[in-house]
C-alpha cells in the first residue's frame, strides 16, 4: 500500500543520507528528547564504551597534539581544529547525515541522547584553547607614542597617583612594595627607621615622595580625621626633600643634571606650601608662625624669622599660597624656578587711599638636623620670609640657592573684583573718582630704582596696564632697574585740570621717599601714557611759557582781580613748566591733534551726563567775571570749564597749540602709533585717533603697531616699551 507508513517511509534520500519527512521531523524530536532526559548521566552515550570523564580524557589528549580526534556517539564526529590566527580560535562540530541513525536524525538539529556531554566538552576545550593562546609575554616592551612614553619614564607622586621609578626601586630593595599598598604609615616608620641607619640619599628622596603620597591620599580621604592629618604629611616632604638635597651623607651631593635633584626640589616646594595651608582650608590660607611641628617621625620646633621681609607682620592681614591659584587672563604666569613656596601677602587697609595692597612673598625652610634627630625629637627648622620683589636668591650650606618666586598671583588676584573693571566709566561721568586720584606704587618703594608711571586714557583705570606689567616684570633686567607705579584719576576733568594734579603727586612722593634727596633715580622718572594719558605725560615735560594763558586772557594772570586760592588754581591749569623729576615720556595712541571721532555731538550728548569740580567751576566763574568780551575766548571756554572731551576736539585752539610745543630740552620723548589695516603713514588710523594727529616731530622714535586705539596690551607695543626703557637704562648713569 503506497500510504501505509513504514520506518523505510518515513526518511527521503537526500545526498547520499536520509533526512526525516517533514511531516515527521517534530514527532521524532519529541521521543528523542525523551530518550536523552532518561539516560543517567553516567552512562555511556549509545554505541560508546567510554564514560564522558574518559571522553574529556581524550579530547585533551587530542589538543595536545594539534590532531583531529573522533569520539562519542557513533556516526558523530567531534572535531576540534586549534587553528590559533592572532587570538581567534575556531571549533567545528560536523554530523555527516549519512552516518546517523534513521532513529536518531531529526530535522529541527535538536539535541540527541549524549549532546549534553558533548557540548560541555566542547565548552571545556574550546576555554582551555583560549587561556593558552590568550597568554602573553610577562616581559617585553610595547610601542608607544611620544607623549605617553614620556609621562611613563617621568611619572611620579606629582603628576600621577603612582610613585616614580626611583622610589619603587627603593621600597623593593626593602621588600616594601605590597606593605605601602596595605599600610602606608606603617611603612613610612619602616622606612625612615632604615634611613637612620643607612644615610644612601636615594632612601630620603623615597621618604618625601612617599609622604607626599600618603598625604595626598588622606587629603581625598572620606574619614573626617585623615585630612588632618594630610598638613603634616606634606610638611614631612618637604623636610625629607631639604635633606636629600642638602644633608650631610657619605654620598656626594646630587648634581643638576640628576632628575631625582629637580623632582625633589619641586616635593619640597609644593610639601611646603601644603604643608602651611591652614588645616582643613579650602582658599589656601596659610599659617606662619613659631613653634612646634607634630609630625609622624617627631615633633619639629620651627622658629619663624624676616631675614629678605622689609615690612612688620602686622602690616599684613593675611598670606595665601601663590600655587594654589590658577592665573586667568594674562598671557603669561611670571615665576622664578628655584626653592621656596611662593605666597601672596594682603595688607590691611592703610595710607592716603585706605587700600589693601598685594604683593608676592616667598617662603623657605631651612632644616638643622637629621633623621636621626627628627626622631628624637630634636629636630630644628626656621622658617624665613623674602620679599619676591628684592631677594632672588638664598644661601644653603655657603652656596647660593635661587629662590622660587611668583610675581603675576598677586596682580591677578589683586584685579579679581568685577568692580575694578568698571572703575574707568564710572570715573569718565563723575569728577568725584570712585578711587581716589593719586600716584599708587605697585610695589614698595626701592630706593636706586627709576620708577616708570603708567597714566590711563579716557574712560579707562590703571587696570588696564596689567598686561604690560605682567610681561615687563618678566624680563630680569627691568625688574632688577626699575620700580612701577600708576596713576588714577577722573577722566573727564578738563585736562589741563588733571595734569596739574598729576604734577603735584609725582613731587609730593618723590617729597615724602625721598626728602634729603639721596636718592638720584627718583629724578629719572619716565612717564607712559596712553590716550589722554599721553597728554598729560607730555604736560610733565613741557614748557609752555603764557602760549595756553593768551588763549584765555589778554590780561596778565597777577592783574586778575580775584582770590590767592582761584588765582594758583588758573595757574596750575595754564602754566606748564617741565617736571625735574621726569627724564623721559611715551607716548601711546595720543591725540595730539585731537580725536576724529570727538563731533560735536558727541561733546554735547556725553557732557550732559559728566560733572565737573566744584573748585574748578568757581574759578571759571572768577575768570569769566573779569573778561568784557567773552567772543574773544575759545568756543570751549565761553559756557565755562571745558570737559576732557572738549579739550581733545580736533579744533581745539589749546590743544593744536600744544602739539607744537616739544618736550623741554633734556628730556626724551617716545611714541608708538597704532593703525587698523594695511594704511602706510601719513594715513591711517586706529578707530580713534589718526596718523596724522599721533605724530609729533620731536620723537626720537616712532614705532606703527597694527592695532585698534586700545593697543598697550599689544605684545608688540609691549615689546617696544621694553627696548625703550632698556636703550634708557644705557643712556643712563648707573645709579649707586
Amino acid at each position: 500500500m503506497k500510504n501505509r507508513l513504514t520506518p523505510e517511509s518515513m526518511f527521503e534520500k537526500s545526498g547520499g543520507g536520509v533526512r526525516p519527512s517533514r511531516g515527521q521531523q517534530c514527532g521524532h524530536f519529541r521521543r528523542a528528547r525523551k530518550v536523552h532526559a532518561s539516560r543517567p548521566s553516567n552512562v555511556a552515550a549509545p554505541g560508546d564504551g567510554r564514560t564522558p570523564t574518559e571522553a574529556l580524557a581524550a579530547a585533551k589528549a587530542s589538543l595536545k597534539t594539534g590532531s583531529e580526534s573522533v569520539f562519542g556517539d557513533p556516526g558523530l564526529e567531534f572535531r576540534l581544529q586549534a587553528a590559533a590566527r592572532g587570538s581567534r580560535l575556531k571549533a567545528e562540530l560536523q554530523t555527516p547525515s549519512a552516518a546517523r541513525p534513521a532513529s536518531l536524525q531529526t530535522g529541527c538539529e535538536q539535541k540527541q541522547p549524549g549532546s549534553v556531554v558533548l557540548r560541555l566538552l566542547q565548552g571545556c576545550a574550546l576555554a582551555a584553547l583560549i587561556v593558552l593562546a590568550g597568554c602573553t609575554n610577562p616581559i617585553g616592551a610595547n610601542w608607544a607614542p611620544p607623549q605617553p612614553a614620556y609621562l611613563h619614564l617621568h611619572e611620579d607622586a606629582l603628576n600621577s597617583s603612582d610613585c616614580s621609578a626611583d622610589t619603587v626601586l627603593v621600597l623593593h630593595r626593602y621588600d616594601l612594595d605590597r606593605s605601602f599598598k596595605r599600610d602606608p604609615d606603617e611603612t613610612l616608620k619602616k622606612l625612615h627607621a632604615i634611613a637612620c641607619a643607612d644615610d644612601r640619599r636615594d632612601i630620603l628622596y623615597a621618604l618625601s615622595e612617599l609622604n607626599y603620597r600618603n598625604a595626598d591620599r588622606l587629603s581625598r580621604s572620606p574619614k573626617a580625621w585623615e585630612p588632618r592629618r594630610a598638613r603634616d604629611g606634606y610638611f614631612s616632604s618637604s623636610i625629607y626633600a631639604y635633606l636629600y638635597l642638602f644633608g650631610d651623607s657619605h654620598e656626594t651631593l646630587p648634581g643638576p643634571f640628576d632628575r631625582r635633584y629637580r623632582v625633589a626640589g619641586d616635593f619640597y616646594n609644593r610639601g611646603l606650601a601644603l604643608g602651611l595651608i591652614a588645616s582643613l582650608n579650602t582658599n589656601a590660607l596659610v599659617e606662619l608662625d613659631s613653634g612646634p611641628r607634630q609630625t609622624a617621625p617627631g615633633q619639629v620646633e620651627v622658629q619663624l624669622t624676616l631675614p629678605g621681609f622689609p615690612w612688620k607682620m602686622d602690616w599684613f592681614e593675611a598670606f595665601y599660597s601663590a600655587d594654589e591659584f590658577i592665573v586667568r587672563g594674562l598671557t603669561i604666569r611670571n615665576r622664578d624656578s628655584g626653592l621656596g613656596a611662593p605666597l601672596v601677602a594682603v595688607t590691611r587697609k592703610f595710607g592716603e587711599f585706605q587700600e589693601r595692597r598685594r604683593g608676592p612673598v616667598t617662603a623657605f625652610l631651612r632644616v638643622n638636623g637629621d633623621v636621626r634627630a627628627w626622631s628624637a625629637g630634636k629636630l630644628n627648622a626656621t622658617l624665613e620670609l623674602y620679599s619676591a620683589f628684592d631677594a632672588r636668591e638664598i644661601q644653603v650650606n655657603g652656596k647660593p640657592i635661587p629662590m622660587q618666586t611668583d610675581t603675576t598671583a598677586p596682580i591677578a588676584l589683586g584685579l579679581n573684583n568685577s568692580a575694578i573693571w568698571k572703575l574707568g566709566l564710572a570715573q569718565f561721568f563723575s569728577a568725584e573718582t570712585q578711587v581716589k586720584t593719586g600716584i599708587r606704587r605697585v610695589q614698595p618703594y626701592s630706593p636706586g630704582r627709576i620708577p616708570v608711571v603708567f597714566v590711563h586714557g579716557t574712560a579707562s583705570s590703571p587696570v588696564w596696564w596689567a598686561e604690560m606689567l605682567n610681561t615687563l616684570c618678566a624680563d630680569p633686567v627691568l625688574r632688577e632697574r626699575y620700580q612701577f607705579w600708576a596713576f588714577n584719576y577722573a577722566s573727564g576733568n578738563p585736562i589741563t585740570y588733571t595734569a596739574g594734579i598729576l604734577r603735584n603727586d609725582l613731587m609730593k612722593e618723590i617729597n615724602t621717599l625721598d626728602p634729603e634727596g639721596k636718592d638720584p633715580a627718583l629724578r629719572q622718572m619716565v612717564i607712559v601714557g596712553h590716550s589722554q594719558g599721553g597728554l598729560l605725560a607730555k604736560l610733565t615735560a613741557t614748557d609752555t611759557g603764557d602760549k595756553l594763558w593768551h588763549l584765555a586772557s589778554d590780561k596778565n594772570i597777577d592783574d586778575l582781580k580775584i582770590d590767592p586760592k582761584t588765582r594758583e588754581l588758573l595757574r596750575t591749569n595754564f602754566f606748564f613748566k617741565p617736571l625735574p623729576c621726569v627724564s623721559r615720556v611715551v607716548f601711546i595712541s595720543t591725540p595730539h591733534r585731537g580725536s576724529y571721532m570727538n563731533t560735536s555731538f558727541v561733546q554735547r550728548f556725553l557732557s550732559r551726563f559728566m560733572t565737573l569740580p566744584s573748585d574748578l567751576m568757581n574759578a571759571s566763574a572768577s575768570l569769566l567775571l573779569q573778561v568784557k568780551d567773552k567772543n574773544k575766548l575759545p568756543p570751549s571756554l565761553r559756557k565755562g570749564v571745558p570737559t576732557s572731551l572738549n579739550g581733545m576736539a580736533p579744533d581745539n585752539p589749546f590743544m593744536l597749540a600744544l602739539a607744537e610745543i616739544p618736550v623741554a630740552s633734556g628730556i626724551k620723548a617716545n611714541s608708538i602709533i597704532a593703525i587698523e589695516g594695511d594704511d602706510k603713514p601719513p594715513k591711517g588710523a586706529d578707530g580713534v585717533v589718526q596718523y596724522a594727529s599721533a605724530h609729533v616731530d620731536y620723537a626720537e622714535s616712532e614705532f606703527i603697531v597694527r592695532s585698534f586705539h586700545s593697543c598697550q596690551g599689544n605684545p608688540l607695543t609691549i615689546e617696544e616699551v621694553r627696548r625703550i626703557l632698556l636703550k634708557n637704562l644705557a643712556e643712563t648713569k648707573p645709579v649707586k
